[in-house]
């Protein structure tokens, strides 16, 4: 699954969720996700449930609590009023 997971692919945490992150790196056994106004965070591969149209989903219960956190604030500075 590695091989098919590539730089800036979005993060989410379910399909059909709003996006947590992007793929800021990627090693052999871990993917570094940049959370917006958070900074980075190593997840195991083993995490990504499925990779498809440059979007990586993750299985919450195989990423950090400190991700977790995170990610439920990622878009708390975005001004709801604009389109986009």
């Amino acid at each position: 699954m590695r091989e098919t997971i590539q730089r800036e692919f979005m993060v989410f945490l379910a399909e059909g969720e709003e996006g947590i992150g992007a793929v800021h790196d990627i090693t052999a056994n871990d993917l570094s996700v940049y959370v917006e106004n958070f900074g980075e965070f190593l997840v195991p591969l083993k995490a990504v449930t499925s990779v498809h149209d440059q979007k990586v989903i993750l299985d919450r219960g195989q990423v950090s609590e400190k991700l977790l956190r995170a990610a439920a604030h990622a878009h708390d500075s975005e001004d709801p009023r604009l389109a986009g």
